[in-house]
């Protein structure tokens, strides 16, 4: 199991956490050394796409303003209580806080389908 581990985490492990990977009833330290490689290892824009993906109607509009810039659209002009940005590709979003401070769920998936378009291509 040691050899495992040590091929899945990109960073080296100290050597107290050895002892819970060879224990069985130490399994929390082992879950809390796979959770901290992962929260390592995501990136603040990889977070944010994550929440997104997970709840739309959740984010912050504030989050949201962060995930667009972190993906590179450029924000254009505001008028009223709409903004409007463009993704890399010249795609238009028109976004606006909803009344509780988030960001409206609908246009959290317009940003995400549009998004997922444009970087398909990367994937490949």
């Amino acid at each position: 199991m040691k050899y495992l581990a040590k091929n899945v985490l990109p960073y080296p492990v100290p050597s107290f956490l050895w002892f819970g990977l060879q224990n069985p009833r130490m399994h929390k330290s082992v879950d809390m050394l796979f959770a901290t490689a992962y929260s390592y290892t995501m990136t603040k824009r990889g977070k944010l796409i994550a929440k997104a993906l997970n709840n739309p109607k959740g984010l912050s509009f504030q989050d949201f303003q962060q995930l667009l810039r972190s993906a590179s659209w450029t924000f254009d002009h505001q008028r009223g209580s709409h903004q409007i940005w463009y993704s890399p590709t010249g795609h238009r979003l028109s976004i606006q806080e909803a009344h509780d401070g988030k960001a409206k769920g609908y246009q959290v998936e317009q940003f995400i389908s549009q998004f997922e378009s444009e970087n398909k291509n990367d994937d490949d």
